[in-house]
């Protein structure tokens, strides 16, 4: 593979461009690793430096290439019940959440939801504590900007490695096993599957627009991305989706400094609309 190099110039051009489209902050230093994870791609294309590389980006009107781009510069690090604690406070919460609800309806959204174990955790909690689970019309948002994740997610398709965690019973009830071309793996059952709605979405520029406010929302390890007006406008947008009371799941390392007025911290990265 050819090494190209990445002139500043040319960063600068990446650097305003994705955050015009996606909020990503790029930071100075980030130089090398968007020359490190980009190399591959200029190879893969036949492009001989970065400039061109850039070029064939913002004319991709599919928005494919932007997906890919913010992929590789970005970390899709996920897995099934991440941030135990969280799970553990809604263990309390889910009562009180059930005992209000006129109807039985839950509708959720997993903004960043990646290869999809977020979503999917969320239906095998409900699975577990809900005695009445097949009842429940239960529908979970999950959205991401980018077009490979989401392949994953909408299959539902999980080697042993990734499922070791969860217990036998849970499994059981929430997968099938099925043969692939790495050997045995694990499918999300299709009555799970077709609970959620995978939608490709931009949480910086594409339009709040929804018919019914969320139970709760999940947007976890996605704004560590965003600068702080970016992070504070996306907090806000959300926070009117939320009815009183509903909470809203950050990543252990994200914590808001505004918005006081309006969501509490209630547990570990859980606010808490007022």
């Amino acid at each position: 593979m050819v090494e190209i190099e990445l002139r500043q110039e040319e960063f600068e051009l990446f650097r305003s461009y994705i955050y015009e489209r996606v909020g990503i902050a790029l930071s100075a230093q980030k130089t090398t690793l968007v020359k490190g994870r980009l190399n591959k791609r200029l190879n893969q294309l036949g492009l001989s430096n970065f400039k061109d590389y850039y070029n064939y980006l913002i004319a991709d009107e599919s928005g494919e290439e932007l997906s890919f781009f913010v992929s590789a510069i970005s970390t899709n690090v996920t897995s099934f019940f991440r941030e135990s604690a969280q799970w553990k406070w809604l263990e309390s919460y889910l009562p009180g959440l059930i005992a209000s609800k006129r109807e039985k309806k839950i509708r959720i959204w997993s903004a960043g939801c990646s290869s999809g174990e977020e979503p999917y955790t969320i239906l095998m909690f409900l699975q577990h504590h809900l005695s009445d689970f097949e009842q429940w019309d239960i529908k979970i948002l999950a959205t991401d900007i980018s077009h490979k994740v989401l392949s994953k997610a909408i299959k539902g398709e999980y080697d042993a490695k990734t499922v070791q965690s969860l217990s036998p019973d849970m499994i059981r009830k929430a997968f099938d096993k099925v043969q692939s071309e790495r050997g045995e793996s694990y499918q999300i059952t299709y009555h799970l599957r077709e609970k959620v709605m995978f939608r490709l979405y931009n949480l910086v520029t594409d339009p709040f627009f929804f018919k019914n406010r969320f139970d709760m929302i999940f947007c976890r390890n996605v704004m560590i991305y965003f600068d702080d007006p970016t992070r504070q406008e996306l907090i806000g947008r959300f926070t009117t989706l939320l009815p009183k009371g509903a909470p809203l799941f950050l990543g252990s390392s994200e914590s808001l400094t505004s918005h006081r007025d309006t969501l509490k911290l209630i547990g570990s990265s859980i606010y808490q609309r007022l």
